[in-house]
C-alpha cells in the first residue's frame, strides 16, 4: 500500500530521529523540510515572530510535492520530517498530496525541548524554542505520541503499530 507519513511535533521530540530510522525500516524516502527551507533560503523568521511564516513552508512544500507524488506513484513511501507548526501548512500538504497518509504529532515537555536544543549542532535558542513550542502545543494533528520518558525504539514501535503491515 502506498502512503506518506508526516512527522510533526515539538522541537526535540524525536521527529527526525524517528523519521531517519523509519526511512530505513520501511525502505522509504525522507523529505527533510528544514533542509528544503534552508537550501531555498526560506528559513528566515517573520519580522513579528521567532517562527518561519506559513507562506515559506508552503513554498518549500511546492518544491518537494512533485518529488513526493513521483515516489508515491512508484509505490514508495515518503516521510515528511519537519516542525510544520502552522495548521494551514499541514492542511495544504494533505490537500495537495491526495494519497493515504499517516500524521504523527510527537510531543515532549518544554524543558526537554530547550535541553535537547542546547545539545544540537544548530541550536535555535531558548526564546525561539519557547515560541515554536507554544505554536505546536496548540496543534494536535493525527496520532499524538508523547515521547517523554520513552526510548526511540518505544516511540518507533508506537508509530509502526499505527501503520499498515
Amino acid at each position: 500500500m502506498t502512503y506518506y507519513i508526516i512527522m510533526h511535533g515539538t522541537l526535540g521530540s524525536g521527529k527526525s530521529t524517528c523519521a531517519k530510522k523509519l526511512t530505513k525500516i520501511l525502505n522509504a524516502e525522507r523529505i527533510d523540510i528544514d533542509a528544503v527551507l534552508r537550501d531555498n533560503k526560506l528559513d528566515h523568521q517573520a519580522s513579528d515572530s521567532a517562527c518561519i511564516p506559513a507562506k515559506n513552508f508552503i513554498k518549500g512544500l511546492d518544491i518537494v510535492i512533485p518529488l513526493a507524488k513521483d515516489l508515491l506513484k512508484k509505490n514508495k513511501i515518503a516521510i515528511f520530517d519537519g516542525c510544520l507548526y502552522h495548521k494551514e501548512v499541514l492542511d495544504y500538504l494533505i490537500e495537495q498530496l491526495k494519497f493515504p497518509n499517516y500524521t504523527f504529532t510527537l510531543k515532549t515537555k518544554l524543558e526537554t525541548c530547550i535541553k535537547r536544543d542546547q545539545n544540537r549542532e544548530r541550536t535555535i535558542g531558548e526564546g525561539v524554542a519557547r515560541e515554536v513550542y507554544d505554536l505546536v502545543k496548540e496543534n494536535d494533528f493525527g496520532i499524538i505520541i508523547n515521547t517523554d520518558d520513552k526510548t526511540v525504539d518505544e516511540t518507533l514501535k508506537e508509530i509502526r503499530d499505527c501503520l499498515p503491515t
